[in-house]
């Protein structure tokens, strides 16, 4: 039997939070290294970061907005690393959970108007959903303003601070936000509909070089989504989290567990990418993204030949 320090290992870049269970319930219940392949999980505190780094090969894959993806092969990030054709995605994770909490104060989306919100980045991640909520609630983008804050955990922790009224979040940290006495006006997709949150991405040639560690992901990665639904693992899943999300307590999990695995908005039970979400994310970078481009070809931004493999017999 193969040691798992020998088996081949693979870094996964994250944002800290509750959509990650998948990754920590394949590393728990060994479903990565009955694949065949060790994880090791690297914690990243923006979109800019990540993206930078996963240009210079720093990490394998990266679990990530799918809009980040589109951003920066469009030459739309914000960071200053150009045109980045090598990054694609290939499998899909969930809707992004995303919620609009505000402070106490604000009962309406409308309340927003003329106040000052929180985003991770300027161009890319969810700051173009958030666009859209307002938008589809009467706000041009001139009725409000930005700030650039980075992840959930800066931006919760900074809202709780009293330094912006409202941001997106998803579990834990909308959970924690509304025991803290935020409140939580409207998830994204109940106004926007479906759309790609979270995706595996990578880079081209380092996919194309490793066939078969991605496969192997992708098939873990699935028994793990497949695992987490059977209502019989409920305690241990609610263990898991606890485990590996820091402040995560006990009453967080159960919560976060009826959100994360909700019938309607939970995983992606198949873990394939959406492509009505995926072209809502286009929709969206061509309706707010600068410089200004018409996208319309998912197809562009995936390669969905990885899950095909990963998924026959």
């Amino acid at each position: 039997m193969t040691a798992m320090s020998e088996l081949p290992q693979l870094t996964v870049n994250v944002f800290p939070g509750g959509f990650n269970w998948g990754l920590y319930v394949g590393i728990d219940q060994g479903f990565f290294t009955g694949q065949g392949i060790g994880i090791s999980v690297l914690p990243t505190p923006n979109s800019v970061t990540q993206m930078t780094e996963l240009s210079e090969g720093k990490f394998d894959i990266a679990m990530t907005a799918v809009d980040n993806i589109v951003a920066y092969r469009e030459g739309q990030g914000e960071a200053p690393i150009g045109v980045q054709p090598e990054f694609f995605a290939f499998m899909g994770s969930d809707s992004g959970f995303l919620r609009l909490v505000a402070a106490a104060v604000i009962g309406s989306i409308g309340d927003l108007r003329g106040k000052l919100l929180s985003v991770d980045a300027m161009t890319t991640g969810y700051v173009f959903v958030l666009y859209d909520i307002l938008r589809r609630n009467g706000m041009n983008r001139d009725d409000y303003q930005l700030r650039r804050v980075g992840g959930m955990i800066q931006r919760l922790n900074s809202m709780l601070d009293g330094n912006e009224v409202a941001t997106l979040l998803s579990a834990p940290y909308n959970l924690v936000a509304t025991s803290r006495g935020l409140t939580q006006l409207v998830s994204a997709v109940s106004v926007i509909g479906p759309y790609q949150g979270n995706v595996a991405a990578a880079r081209r040639s380092w996919a194309e070089a490793n066939r078969d560690k991605v496969v192997a992901f992708i098939r873990a990665y699935r028994q793990a989504i497949a695992w987490l639904y059977a209502p019989g693992n409920r305690g241990n899943a609610i263990a898991t989290l606890v485990r590996h999300v820091p402040g995560m307590t006990q009453d967080l999990a159960e919560l976060s567990y009826s959100e994360l695995l909700a019938p309607e908005d939970g995983f992606f039970r198949e873990c394939r990418i959406d492509l009505a979400g995926l072209r809502c994310v286009l929709e969206l970078r061509s309706r707010y993204a600068l410089p200004r481009k018409d996208l319309t070809d998912p197809m562009a931004y995936c390669d969905l030949s990885y899950f095909e493999q990963a998924t026959v017999g």
